[in-house]
């Protein structure tokens, strides 16, 4: 896997375009910058869209490929990330670190999913914030018909809205819905496609 992505991010393109994803650029400003977690945030477009809003960010991904185009995005735009190159299964943080976490198409295996959002829901803190974008399980009926618009093709690998409030049961639901897009991000995603999209809120911890 790191390989694959590896070989996408060497490229001096940036794969999916150099601009924040649109959901993402649409619900962070709502809030109070503070310090924001971006797992699987590829070549930085997201982090650094956070980062000139003010948040202390802090970025992963498996590719060494994709910090070294994260970081030349941040000199570019004149702000700073951290940047780690770590895989979500021995990444490690302390519980309740981060105000705010970024999903933007962070689609991980079938079987380890739920408990990778699990394990990201315990680095955020009561009250904080997730915002989320990815591909919904209708998405592969237009994956079929155009590949450019990008996305597994395991079924298991993308969402329901189901899935997410069984994974988040412990947030206020700002919003959760199923939409049809057309993305124009770089050139690996391009077309219609199908989203579940999720804005929650980390419920308080009762004493």
């Amino acid at each position: 896997m790191q390989q694959k992505w590896d070989e996408r991010y060497k490229d001096p393109e940036f794969a999916y375009g150099k601009d924040p994803n649109l959901f993402f650029k649409e619900w962070l400003p709502k809030f109070e910058p503070g310090s924001i977690l971006m797992p699987a945030d590829g070549e930085g477009r997201n982090g650094v869209f956070a980062a000139q809003l003010g948040w202390k960010v802090t970025s992963f991904d498996l590719s060494i490929e994709g910090q070294t185009k994260a970081m030349q995005l941040a000199q570019e735009h004149g702000v700073t990330l951290e940047y780690l190159v770590e895989d979500l299964e021995q990444i490690q943080f302390e519980r309740e670190t981060f105000d705010a976490i970024g999903l933007v198409y962070a689609h991980f295996p079938a079987l380890k999913k739920s408990l990778f959002h699990q394990k990201l829901n315990d680095y955020l803190r009561p009250g904080g914030i997730i915002i989320f974008e990815a591909f919904s399980k209708s998405h592969v009926h237009f994956n079929r018909l155009n590949p450019e618009v990008g996305g597994p093709k395991d079924i298991d690998m993308l969402f329901s809205q189901a899935e997410i409030l069984a994974d988040f049961e412990n947030y206020e639901v700002l919003l959760l819905e199923e939409a049809e897009v057309l993305l124009r991000e770089g050139k690996y995603h391009i077309g219609k496609g199908s989203v579940i999209r999720f804005v929650g809120r980390k419920a308080a911890q009762v004493v």
